[in-house]
């Protein structure tokens, strides 16, 4: 049986402590949710979504600090995380991951063929987000877009297709993504630079 310190580490690792990420996550999915479904959005559809996108949020934070495990230590911000202080191991961290990310597979499934193919490319953004800061100057916009890709995948839900307004709401949310996360970062610059991550 896993100990309370235990449970307070896995809630650490997915951020539930943290939910702000939840909603910067949520909103664009609503924001398609609303529109594709006309205001009026099946509400196993909106189900689905919203708790895929609780899953997914702590399955990329698990999946972030699993890349950063090197680097968290020597930020201020996050040396306390619970794979940078030993609390949990990487094959746990990996574990807690993929257990939430079947999870919210499970849930798409129940959309149908056309979703599940779309949670595909999503599931690929999610994973490799937390290696951009390696190679790109500017990782939120690929944050941006990996935020942003419940809402092409709402339309699918409920129209069947991705229309332009799709696209262009999604490109809203890269620029809203890249303005709020880079002054997010911001506070990390001078650790940053000293471990030569690119956030």
């Amino acid at each position: 049986m896993l100990s309370l310190a235990k449970w307070n580490a896995y809630y650490r690792l997915t951020r539930l402590d943290k939910p702000i990420g939840i909603w910067l996550l949520m909103w664009p999915t609503l924001w398609g949710l609303l529109i594709a479904g006309l205001g009026k959005p099946d509400l196993h559809v909106m189900l689905v979504f919203v708790l895929g996108t609780v899953l997914m949020r702590s399955a990329g934070c698990a999946l972030n600090d699993i890349a950063d495990r090197h680097w968290d230590g020597a930020v201020a911000r996050t040396r306390l995380r619970p794979l940078a202080t030993g609390e949990i191991s990487v094959k746990e961290a990996y574990l807690v991951a993929m257990g939430l990310a079947l999870l919210a597979f499970m849930l798409v499934c129940t959309l149908g063929w056309q979703v599940v193919a779309w949670s595909v490319p999503a599931l690929f953004l999610a994973v490799s987000y937390p290696y951009t800061k390696r190679f790109l100057a500017i990782p939120q916009a690929y944050l941006g877009v990996a935020f942003g890709f419940g809402i092409p995948m709402t339309f699918v839900a409920l129209q069947g297709q991705v229309p332009a307004l799709a696209w262009w709401l999604l490109l809203a949310n890269v620029s809203w993504s890249v303005a709020y996360d880079t002054a997010y970062a911001m506070v990390d610059r001078a650790d940053d630079l000293k471990v030569g991550i690119r956030s």
